[in-house]
């Protein structure tokens, strides 16, 4: 049986350029036992911390930042620590936003506008290796049409561009893969979102969340 992790020995990088959002967490935090919190309020600064070969146990962020956008962020983190495990701290509740966080393989996504425990619980949760979506964002995936089949990150990308009217070969090009794999993504997407062609692919895609109807949900 694995040991439950000490939690004054587990270290905890939070990312928020709002200095009393960092505060709040820090003060909730050390008043639960987590006594080695970071504070970032750039995510470059987090960036520089972890190519000095720093990593974290939790990594806390929001999603827009001043320097650089949260999903960025979160790529960039898994670049350079492979088992990141990430909260997202949020106060978008769009369709589009939490199918993009489920999409990356976010291990919490809680809303600010909740209660200072939450963050506690998302932790606990995830020490237990569990995922921990807080009650609205449930509320919000239970409330859009079939959230059971997710596209994958770069099923997502390629979804993307061919909403842009792009061809497989100028997506390949762009993602540095062979033709024959963008079609398989394409397929992909197809089965998942039950798609009888293009035109079909965009309305159901943006139906579920996964484009915005005025543009690409990014």
């Amino acid at each position: 049986m694995n040991e439950k992790p000490d939690k004054h020995k587990m270290r905890i990088a939070v990312v928020d350029d709002h200095a009393l959002v960092r505060e709040g967490l820090n003060m909730v935090l050390l008043n639960n036992g987590f006594a080695l919190v970071d504070q970032y309020s750039e995510a470059s600064g987090l960036v520089s911390k972890l190519d000095t070969g720093q990593s974290y146990d939790i990594y806390i962020i929001d999603l827009e930042l001043t320097d650089l956008d949260g999903f960025v962020l979160m790529e960039m983190i898994r670049a350079r620590d492979s088992a990141a495990r990430i909260i997202v701290s949020t106060v978008h509740d769009e369709i589009w936003t939490l199918r993009k966080l489920l999409a990356r393989d976010v291990n919490a996504i809680i809303y600010k506008s909740g209660g200072g425990d939450e963050i506690i619980t998302a932790i606990d949760e995830i020490i237990k290796g569990n995922y921990y979506y807080c009650d609205a964002v449930h509320k919000a995936l239970e409330s859009a049409v079939d959230n059971s089949r997710h596209p994958s990150e770069r099923e997502l990308e390629v979804l993307y561009q061919i909403a842009q009217g792009k061809t497989s070969r100028e997506i390949a090009a762009s993602m540095f893969v062979s033709d024959n794999t963008i079609e398989a993504h394409r397929k992909a997407l197809f089965s998942k979102l039950g798609a009888v062609n293009v035109a079909d692919l965009i309305v159901k895609a943006i139906s579920k969340g996964y484009l915005k109807n005025n543009g690409i949900a990014r």
